[in-house]
């Protein structure tokens, strides 16, 4: 049937149904003034670069120049006749008016109108779309005749998202979209299945709590994980359900044309866990009719006892984002190191045993879509292991709503998705900040889009966590925050004189020195930098590859290069910075006993190491004294 033929004059109908789918020191002074400038249009760059890619289609501006001759064909129909939650699709397309700057958007639910548009003025007619696509790329991306035939085919990646998707052909370019043609549906064959399990460690050290997405309300199914030791009998854990709706949303695009339904996010806890022992587990829901419905099987090792002796490596890392393995989406290369963050990780997964995302989990910035392809995007990681996240400001900042920055970040987000996506063993998910036990390790995990001065909540969760641990049996003490309330030598910072984020470490440092924190991670700038030990501004320490005996300084380091488009240094180079790499890696933490720790720094590109570092030392040794370390001792006997 031609497209031109299917109108109505009934303005209720979806648009699916209307179209069927001196001398030498002034130069010394402009040298360094020109450096200053080179790198603010550098970080002016990278800032542009870091948007959202959706956000660059003016989908509100959307016109119909319907073409009849137009069409798209999608194949195959049905997706993952072989339980898999994700699958390639390829598009066949034909437009007798081509050009360079048409583009195609992936829809979904197919069905995709204008119904979450919210009239502001009631003198205004609404836009025809207002619903961004989930993803899109341009027509001529891998067909180059594109703009002289007119034809071509793409093949793209589709995954598991609870509803069907359709593919919209856009003349016009993305600032000014013209709809010509609508392909046919194509859909998963149980888009309800359970998918993406996150693991993440409980409130206790032998509690491990498994969240996943469905289509499944409580008033559908109920779920549960069915677990137990391999080879040994299988009990069964219920799950709590969560959702939330656009008027959870603090703003645009999360409550406009960014909203898309999140499903349903069931969190279930297994407790007394045997340490070191390997579990299976699946994920299943329970009809009302009596069958079941059930995700593949999963694996995972129970955490150690803490200050136990043993082998424990942790990755760390920020700002990772998240990139599609089709190439789509990738306006200004907004998260290129993405993909490759993922795949080192996920093959040198056999040697890690934790990973901690410090916030700026995918630059969803309220197109909530992009949510469902990051925990598609890590899920051979975080089925595995415990992926613990942070709260960063693309995750929490917005306008009066209690975030300690007043920016828009989060695209209207406002810290809905992370808190319910992921779960953490904080006391108050609304409150980012909590402390986890691996083994040897304590890591603090604070909340920088909070108030963290003296005196606050968080201020004493800080105090209270670097305080109560027992270093003789964790004597590896780690502190983690998003911003960098510590040293970073990012051009941002270097321009504002603080080379950190403002009342960062002025309010934190005595706590580090005072409870021997040995490693402070950062993200938030998008590079790599470790510093000297370091305490008020001091090398306490010379900076080395090897450090023995006693603490003397926290090192500080920047590890916001997960994926993120990069940021530029300062062009003042400071004497506590150590080590500065303008790419994308990440942090391997390996704890051989609790005398020996090693650090390594990867690039993503690669995975090999490019600095690292060891502590070697015994339990006296934390116990030495050092600058504002102990309190005062008395001369009495």
């Amino acid at each position: 049937m031609m497209l031109s033929s299917c109108f109505t004059n009934s303005t209720s109908q979806s648009l699916w149904e209307m179209i069927c789918f001196g001398f030498w020191g002034m130069m010394r002074y402009f040298v360094v003034f020109f450096l200053v400038i080179a790198s603010i249009f550098s970080y002016g760059v990278a800032m542009h670069s870091g948007e959202q890619p959706l956000s660059r289609i003016a989908i509100h501006r959307t016109t119909f120049a319907i073409d009849g001759s137009a069409y798209i064909k999608a194949y195959p129909l049905v997706l993952g006749l072989k339980g898999q939650s994700s699958e390639w699709v390829t598009l066949e397309y034909s437009y007798s008016n081509p050009s360079n700057s048409d583009w195609i958007g992936v829809f979904s639910p197919a069905n995709f109108n204008d119904s979450t548009c919210e009239q502001e003025n009631e003198r205004e007619f609404p836009p025809l779309l207002c619903t961004a696509p989930i993803k899109y790329q341009y027509a001529n991306y891998t067909s180059h005749e594109y703009s002289r035939t007119g034809k071509g085919s793409l093949k793209l990646q589709l995954i598991n998202q609870r509803a069907d998707f359709s593919f919209a052909l856009f003349s016009g370019g993305l600032s000014n979209p013209k709809l010509i043609t609508v392909s046919n549906r194509v859909a998963f064959a149980n888009p309800k299945v359970p998918v993406y399990p996150r693991l993440s460690q409980g409130k206790s050290w032998n509690e491990m709590a498994v969240t996943w997405t469905s289509g499944y309300g409580i008033d559908e199914a109920v779920p549960f994980v069915e677990w137990g030791v391999q080879g040994g009998p299988k009990m069964h854990s219920p799950a709590g359900t969560l959702t939330f709706s656009r008027n959870s949303m603090c703003g645009s695009p999360a409550r406009t044309v960014g909203w898309r339904d999140p499903g349903f996010l069931h969190t279930s806890f297994l407790k007394d866990l045997w340490p070191n022992i390997k579990y299976k587990y699946r994920l299943g829901h329970r009809l009302f009719n009596g069958s079941y419905i059930w995700s593949q099987s999963y694996s995972f090792k129970a955490s150690p006892y803490p200050g136990q002796d043993s082998l424990q490596r942790v990755v760390i890392f920020g700002d990772m984002g998240k990139a599609e393995a089709d190439g789509s989406n990738e306006y200004n290369n907004f998260q290129p190191g993405s993909l490759n963050t993922t795949y080192q990780i996920i093959k040198d997964l056999n040697n890690v045993d934790m990973v901690i995302h410090i916030g700026d989990i995918c630059y969803a910035n309220g197109y909530i879509s992009q949510w469902d392809q990051f925990t598609s995007q890590i899920e051979p990681i975080a089925s595995v292991v415990p992926y613990m996240i942070g709260s960063g400001n693309h995750e929490r900042d917005w306008p009066g709503t209690g975030s300690f920055y007043g920016n828009k970040d989060s695209g209207g987000e406002c810290g809905v998705l992370a808190e319910t996506m992921f779960y953490v063993p904080a006391e108050n998910r609304a409150k980012f900040w909590y402390s986890t036990d691996y083994g040897m390790f304590r890591f603090c995990i604070a909340d920088t889009e909070h108030d963290w001065r003296p005196g606050t909540e968080q201020y004493k969760f800080i105090k209270h966590c670097l305080s109560s641990v027992d270093r003789q049996k964790q004597p590896w003490l780690i502190f983690l925050s998003h911003r960098v309330l510590g040293y970073s030598s990012g051009v941002y910072y270097g321009l504002e004189g603080s080379f950190e984020e403002p009342m960062g470490r002025e309010s934190l440092q005595e706590l580090w020195q005072k409870y021997k924190v040995d490693i402070a991670f950062y993200g938030h700038v998008h590079n790599y930098e470790r510093t000297c030990p370091i305490y008020q501004n001091t090398c306490v320490r010379n900076a080395s590859h090897h450090y023995s005996g006693p603490f003397a300084a926290t090192t500080h380091v920047v590890v916001g290069g997960g994926g993120a488009s990069l940021s530029t240094f300062s062009p003042v180079r400071t004497l506590w910075s150590y080590f500065q790499d303008f790419d994308f890696g990440f942090v391997k933490l390996t704890a051989f006993n609790h005398s020996s720790l090693l650090f390594e720094y990867k690039k993503s590109s690669d995975g090999r190491v490019y600095d690292h570092f060891t502590i070697s030392r015994d339990y006296r040794d934390i116990l030495v004294c050092t600058v504002d370390s102990c309190s005062r001792t008395t001369l009495a006997t």
